[in-house]
């Protein structure tokens, strides 16, 4: 059965319907985001569950409660709590090279399945721990699921998508991701108020509820046909399952397409040394800053950190957790939603273009006013504290509906065949050093820089929406095996390809 979508390319014609086999198998596999997404929204909540704290950091419920002195900023100031965060994301940054390997050359169904496994594992050790040690362990586990499943889902589903509806699709991964952000909030609301001070156990083993569902589906999820082209002989194979998802038997424009990178792609034998060539170097610079820039908007400091920071304003913990749940949850969910509407009608530049100059406004507004009325003591009044949280929710809205999901769909299209699986392992592992580095260095930051805090990632908002007029061009309904066209055309980027195109022909065959 299919859906009523042609499909047509600008750059190309490929024939095809946006099949419901595809939709179903999108679905399955966007749920790699819903561990990601659960993990930020519940870790924040979390760390700042006054019986979470007291058992496992107590240094700092004690600083939390009986110390008047230490500033505002300073209250969760903990390099041990900050550890509990961000150990996932050294876990994630190893996985994902591994992840590549077996992407490559065992698909990308077996990583999304050992995501799924490596998550439910970590969620059910955290939800049992009885010391930090097990905690951590757990947080490693976890961070190891979240490594495959970012290495894997977003080129699953570039894959699968027809080239004029893959933005669409492919954000359904950051939709997940806000989902689970939203998803967790309101459960760390309900389990704050359980009375014996254990409802953090039940926040941390729900996890394993997106797992379990992401791996029993991922066992019945398809193969791409460009993975099974790139691993196996067998063409007929991957030109049958080309047609089953596209719903016709006319695919020979793409299969061919499918055919020349794949045997570009059989030709590499170490990808990593290949992706360092200059031919590849437009790529590789995307692949390293679009995800370092994804990061320094500072989005993770509102989702990691959005209960602690509501409390250092002055918030309770109930209200401080409700309020995250809304802005993180509500928002981040609404507007991804939008993004999945305009991506490909808009384009990728003009999307992260608008998104940017909405972040960079809504935190030079936030810093303002907690510069202007939040010293080291006492809280910020009523009506500025409103008005902070109004300016977080539009800066969440902006990020969620640009640089949120097209942080992972522009990278996942990018890549030719043969360096796609490690072009994503670098795009994960900057994701993961990045978010690691701020993780664990936010408290700190926030403690020394107070509300210059929001002056600091504005600034780098201004940086990367002026890298993304400049440098990056436009990719909404390029199919994705013919994308090195749009590096040709680039008024930099072709310079540099045609440089090496030249130094090729003049080398002696």
């Amino acid at each position: 059965m299919a859906v009523g979508l042609a499909v047509s390319s600008e750059h190309g014609q490929y024939n095809g319907r946006v099949t419901s086999f595809v939709i179903l198998s999108c679905m399955v596999a966007s749920m790699g985001g819903l561990l990601f997404g659960y993990d930020i929204g519940i870790s924040g909540g979390v760390t700042s569950m006054e019986p979470f704290l007291k058992k496992f950091f107590p240094v700092v419920y004690t600083r939390m409660k009986d110390d008047t002195k230490i500033s505002n900023y300073c209250k969760f100031d903990s390099q041990l709590l900050t550890s509990f965060t961000s150990s996932l994301y050294v876990a994630g940054l190893v996985a994902s090279f591994f992840a590549s390997s077996i992407t490559r050359y065992f698909g990308r169904k077996p990583s999304i399945l050992a995501g799924g496994a490596a998550f439910l594992s970590g969620s059910a050790l955290n939800g049992a721990a009885t010391n930090l040690y097990m905690l951590i362990f757990g947080r490693v586990l976890l961070g190891v699921g979240v490594g495959f499943a970012n290495q894997a889902v977003p080129l699953y589903l570039s894959e699968m998508a027809p080239p004029r509806y893959r933005g669409a699709i492919n954000n359904g991964f950051q939709l997940c991701i806000a989902i689970g952000v939203l998803s967790a909030n309101f459960i760390n609301f309900g389990t704050e108020k359980i009375e014996g001070g254990w409802g953090w156990r039940i926040s941390l083993v729900m996890a394993a509820i997106p797992a379990t569902f992401l791996t029993i589906g991922s066992l019945f999820l398809p193969e791409t046909p460009n993975s099974l082209i790139q691993r196996f002989n067998d063409e007929q194979k991957a030109k049958t399952m080309l047609q089953r998802i596209r719903g016709t038997t006319d695919v020979e424009a793409e299969f061919n397409d499918l055919i020349k990178a794949s045997l570009v792609s059989k030709s590499i034998e170490h990808p990593i040394k290949k992706i360092m060539q200059k031919k590849y170097r437009p790529q590789l610079v995307m692949a390293i800053a679009i995800p370092f820039f994804q990061q320094v908007t500072g989005i993770n400091v509102i989702s990691f950190y959005a209960p602690v920071l509501f409390r250092t304003i002055g918030l309770s913990e109930s209200v401080s957790l409700i309020m995250s749940a809304l802005i993180a949850g509500v928002v981040g969910t609404a507007s991804t939603l939008l993004s999945m509407f305009v991506v490909d009608k808009l384009g990728r530049r003009v999307v992260l273009i608008c998104g940017g100059v909405q972040m960079f406004v809504s935190q030079i507004m936030i810093g303002s006013a907690m510069a202007a009325q939040l010293g080291d003591h006492g809280s910020i009044n009523k009506g500025y504290a409103y008005f902070v949280l109004t300016m977080i929710s539009i800066y969440v809205s902006g990020f969620a509906w640009s640089w949120g999901p097209l942080g992972w769909l522009v990278p996942s299209e990018i890549f030719p065949l043969e360096i796609r699986s490690v072009g994503q392992s670098i795009v994960v592992a900057v994701n993961f050093v990045f978010t690691f580095i701020v993780a664990q260095t936010f408290l700190g930051m926030l403690c020394h820089f107070k509300s210059g805090i929001f002056f600091f990632f504005g600034g780098w908002v201004a940086v990367m929406t002026a890298f993304v007029y400049l440098l990056l061009p436009e990719t909404k309904k390029v199919p994705i095996e013919v994308m090195d066209r749009v590096w040709r055309e680039h008024w930099f980027w072709k310079r540099i390809v045609e440089e090496f195109d030249d130094k090729s022909k003049m080398e002696p065959a």
